[in-house]
């Protein structure tokens, strides 16, 4: 009988291990990821002391957008494949966008600090220049066609 299992060349090794915590780490410690930490971080504060009504009204829509922006840059980081990196840039580039907005609505309808809300507008600002030259980095020459036309 015919077993996934059986193929000695698609084993895991100690060494695939190592690789795959090296680019893990690589991911961790880009300055783009720091900064979408960041952004999370503030957000989860931020959401955290809003009343309840601009909490359920803003906060998960504000946590979605922020861990997005994370997500995304992982998926994008861990291909070669332009068109990937690209579809991933612009999802991070609508949720920051969104976030930021948020930031003006929870200001019109919560009692919350405008300073805080600024600590997250000006994080989105440094991730916004941040963002625009990692995607300058990426190699349009690497990809490959995925039949939408797009890119």
């Amino acid at each position: 009988m015919w077993n996934d299992f059986d193929d000695d060349d698609d084993q895991w090794d100690d060494g695939d291990e190592e690789d795959f915590r090296r680019e893990q780490d690589r991911i961790r410690k880009h300055p783009l990821m720091q900064k979408a930490n960041d952004i999370l971080h503030l957000t989860e504060a931020l959401v955290g002391v809003l009343d309840e009504g601009a909490k359920e009204m803003y906060g998960t829509y504000m946590l979605e957008d922020a861990t997005v922006i994370c997500g995304k840059f992982a998926g994008a980081e861990g291909v070669d494949d332009y068109i990937l990196k690209m579809e991933n840039a612009v999802f991070m580039k609508v949720h920051a966008r969104h976030l930021n907005s948020m930031t003006y609505s929870v200001a019109m309808v919560d009692n919350h600090s405008e300073e805080h809300l600024q600590l997250l507008r000006d994080a989105i600002n440094d991730f916004k220049s941040l963002f625009v030259d990692w995607v300058k980095g990426f190699d349009p020459s690497c990809k490959f066609d995925d039949g939408w036309g797009l890119f």
